[in-house]
């Protein structure tokens, strides 16, 4: 599926469409560039699940837990691991094989950790078509997120 968005909001929207659909022990790996909109992405994400914490990106800490919506949500953003390894001291398949959902920032840097069956998000912009423009693709996901 891809949607195009011309506004945060709208990319917020995505992201709370998705999270809706969303099924515990599933894998959300998104990718795109840095300022893309994917802090953006992840917290209507984290409201389409019911959390209402304030949602930012857990940039050092590499995963931030939210457990107060209707799943809880593992928010990973692994974008300063230098080595895959280093998310085995993290204990990441706990989180990967629980019964949350896992939503992993930069998830190409950690591919060969995340088993099949992941729903890829990717985020791109393309400044020709307005600076707020987005298109974000999403794989994995049979069934439709529209309304």
């Amino acid at each position: 599926m891809i949607f195009e968005t011309n506004s945060p909001e709208e990319t917020f929207e995505i992201g709370k469409k998705l999270a809706k659909k969303t099924k515990p022990g599933e894998i959300v790996c998104l990718d795109g560039d840095l300022g893309v909109g994917k802090t953006v992405f992840t917290q209507g994400f984290a409201k389409g699940l019911g959390i209402i914490d304030n949602v930012n990106s857990p940039t050092f800490t590499i995963v931030q837990i939210y457990d107060e919506g209707r799943l809880p949500l593992y928010h990973f953003d692994v974008y300063r691991i230098g080595d895959p390894e280093e998310m085995y001291e993290i204990g990441y398949e706990d989180y990967f094989f629980g019964e949350g959902v896992c939503l992993i920032e930069w998830s190409k840097l950690i591919e060969e950790l995340i088993p099949s069956g992941r729903i890829k998000v990717l985020i791109e912009k393309d400044i020709s078509k307005g600076m707020d423009y987005r298109k974000i693709t999403v794989e994995g996901r049979n069934e439709d997120i529209g309304d």
